[in-house]
């Protein structure tokens, strides 16, 4: 009963991370699909070039919450001795959930060769709630780390990708001091993986030196260009 129970619980996480608020916001507020604009994905950075920051910044809050949702669930039922009392199953769901933000199944269309695709974001916003989930003071060292990367550096790309690997150093240091089981470490080397394969195009573009920029970066070049 407790495998079936967390079962259950990992297909709940997926399908919780697969309903995408920022497709659903945009649609809302503009009347347009996000799935055609710009980037096409439904995370906070392009609903922000689409509908606006106020509208961005809650589909990054919506995002990231369902994530942690997942997390407290998860301890909620192995509380109440529903699911087995496994750190795998605290680490699981919030991946799961970043997995249904970036490969939602809502959002499943065939592409020109008539493949089944899924579509969905890259998954930063998810990320970062996973790990706020599995230990909150670590929010408080993801958010201006990313931030940084974001408005400081001037790449949205680095800022996501950095939330993998800050999650990596916390949970390592917190395993190494025992303060946090090990398992929590894979939940950051998961996402990372997740991360990478989402931004491929955005990586092969920084290392080409054409990614596009935001924050200061991109208002000096609109200024210098007119």
């Amino acid at each position: 009963m407790e495998l079936l129970a967390a079962l259950g619980l990992l297909i709940f996480s997926y399908i919780l991370g697969s309903i995408p608020f920022g497709l659903l916001i945009v649609r809302l507020k503009t009347g347009k699909d996000i799935r055609q604009i710009e980037s096409g994905r439904t995370g906070g950075t392009n609903v922000m070039r689409a509908a606006g920051t106020i509208a961005g910044v809650t589909t990054a809050m919506l995002d990231l919450i369902k994530s942690a949702v997942a997390v407290w669930l998860a301890r909620y039922l192995i509380a109440l001795s529903i699911v087995p009392n496994n750190a795998w199953l605290e680490v699981l769901p919030p991946f799961l959930v970043v997995l249904g933000h970036n490969y939602s199944i809502f959002l499943a269309e065939r592409n020109e060769n008539g493949r089944l695709t899924l579509r969905g974001g890259a998954g930063g916003a998810s990320s970062a709630g996973g790990a706020l989930g599995l230990w909150p003071p670590s929010f408080l060292i993801i958010l201006p780390v990313g931030l940084f990367f974001l408005f400081g550096v001037g790449y949205a790309s680095l800022g996501t990708l950095s939330v993998g690997i800050v999650s990596i150093l916390i949970f390592a240091i917190r395993a190494w001091q025992g303060l946090s089981p090990w398992q929590y470490i894979f939940y950051g080397v998961f996402i990372e993986i997740l991360l990478i394969w989402a931004l491929r195009p955005n990586i092969k573009r920084l290392l080409n030196g054409t990614e596009r920029v935001v924050g200061w970066r991109a208002r000096r070049t609109k200024t210098n260009s007119s």
